[in-house]
């Protein structure tokens, strides 16, 4: 199967930019779109973004459009998240996740891997 390690979080100030990393392994020759998720204590988990591994299309939810880009390095099997103005509101944990092309990609069901997570914390 596919094996998802997050990394980059930790507690920023707002107005700073973070960038989220998410190493890849095992079969990815199956997956088709790459994810990237959050959840804030006591709420649902949150579509943030997603990337077509092989074409690199990229898609936005409305809350982070303009401010966040997600990105793959296909050679390094890495999946990046660059989110810039964090605001305090972008506190959570978040989860990369691995989708093998059935259904959509904005839905946590969609997805049928996903990584342990990682503690983002924006201070004012």
């Amino acid at each position: 199967q596919v094996q998802l390690v997050e990394s980059g979080g930790g507690l920023v100030q707002a107005g700073v930019s973070l960038r989220l990393s998410c190493a890849v392994s095992g079969r990815t020759v199956s997956t088709y779109a790459m994810g990237w998720f959050r959840q804030a204590p006591g709420k649902e988990r949150e579509f943030v973004a997603a990337i077509t591994w092989s074409g690199g299309r990229p898609y936005y939810a409305d809350s982070v459009k303009g401010r966040g880009t997600i990105s793959r390095d296909i050679a390094k099997n890495t999946v990046y998240l660059q989110m810039n103005t964090l605001k305090p509101e972008d506190t959570a944990v978040y989860y990369c996740a691995a989708n093998r092309g059935v259904g959509g990609l904005t839905q946590s069901g969609d997805y049928d891997y996903w990584g342990q997570g990682t503690q983002v914390t924006v201070a004012s």
